[in-house]
């Protein structure tokens, strides 16, 4: 496996603040921009919690940090995987103000409480999860995410002496609703086709782990049980196809992304390739910057833009494979006192990992 060196959270964090320019005279901001806004809240509506535990246990207490460090209040809900709820919670901020609305997409939801926004004259961060019409999008950069995973299934087949061409690799994407998904897809297809591989399978994309598992299966018992890699958008995902593997005795190179528990737990094992990792922290800071920029009157620019326009602040992935686990664990995102657990304690002590 390619083995990519792990820059430290203090460089990165460095390169991602490059990416927001000073105050312009262009208004890309939207909103209330005229010497400051109607009110100094910020609105924030995360998705669930079933996708990532990142939304609950790092980005909230992140932005709610940045924003009470700046003097700002901030509502920060969560639409608990609920499009309805999500509708509820807008209605709600707006009609006690929201000088900004930071929103991450949850199956299109996104875009209804972006045309309120525009109702009201409130600027919109599309956090994370790209929607249309908002003001901006603050992610990743998700097409260098699809590109590190499909390095990683590309690797992982070298690894195992195995043919791209005639490899039998099945494609487990995100939920198509989420304008990410199809960006992870792109840059992983760029990269795994490029090697000549072709899908072998490609069940309808999800973000659930149970889901993931019932369509892998389905997927394989349709290849006769034959597979040689999977392409899997996320470690929730990947957690879903390991099972399947796992019931049937097999062991092929997986991808993912989120540097989550269970993810890096089956990196250690062997069982996932490599995992994405994106320090929530470098995300929530760009985003909150931006915010903070907005609510202070300023009209800040980006470098990059979606293909429609829109101003997009992306941040740096990195590729993790089990040599580079203890740099998320020292970044202070994972504790080897969750990973090393039962079958997980032996490679710890094999990768070094405290």
């Amino acid at each position: 496996m390619k083995k990519s060196s792990l820059i430290s959270l203090a460089a990165l964090a460095g390169a991602s603040a490059l990416v927001l320019a000073g105050c312009s005279t262009a208004d890309n901001g939207g909103g209330n921009n005229d010497g400051g806004t109607a009110s100094t809240r910020a609105c924030v509506i995360l998705p669930d919690t079933e996708s990532s535990d990142r939304w609950e246990n790092g980005d909230r207490p992140a932005l709610e940090k940045a924003f009470k460090d700046a003097g700002f209040e901030a509502d920060i809900q969560n639409a608990q995987g609920s499009t309805d709820k999500m509708a509820t919670i807008a209605d709600q901020q707006f009609s006690k103000g929201c000088g900004v609305m930071l929103v991450v997409d949850y199956q299109g939801a996104g875009s209804a409480v972006v045309e309120q926004a525009k109702s009201e004259g409130v600027p919109v961060i599309a956090y994370d999860r790209p929607i249309a019409g908002a003001d901006y999008y603050v992610s990743f950069d998700n097409v260098k995410v699809g590109e590190l995973e499909g390095q990683s299934v590309v690797d992982g087949l070298a690894a195992a002496g195995k043919d791209p061409a005639t490899a039998v690799v099945v494609y487990m994407g995100g939920d198509p609703s989420d304008g990410n998904a199809a960006m992870f897809h792109d840059g992983a297809v760029s990269v795994m086709e490029a090697a000549g591989i072709k899908p072998a399978a490609e069940p309808t994309g999800v973000w659930d782990t149970e889901k993931s598992a019932t369509n892998f299966e389905q997927a394989l018992t349709s290849l006769g049980g034959k597979v040689d890699a999977v392409w899997s958008a996320n470690d929730a995902n990947a957690a879903g196809v390991i099972s399947i593997l796992d019931k049937n005795g097999l062991t092929v190179p997986v991808s993912g992304q989120d540097a989550s528990v269970a993810g890096l737990q089956n990196v250690l094992l062997g069982k996932q390739t490599a995992t994405v990792y994106k320090p929530f922290q470098l995300e929530a800071k760009a985003a909150s910057d931006l915010a903070i920029k907005l609510l202070n009157g300023e009209k800040p620019t980006a470098d990059k833009t979606l293909d429609d326009g829109t101003p997009y602040i992306a941040v740096t992935p990195v590729l993790v494979g089990p040599e580079e686990v203890q740099k998320v664990i020292d970044d202070g995102n994972a504790s080897a006192s969750e990973l090393c657990t039962g079958d997980v304690a032996a490679a710890c002590e094999q990768y070094g990992i405290k």
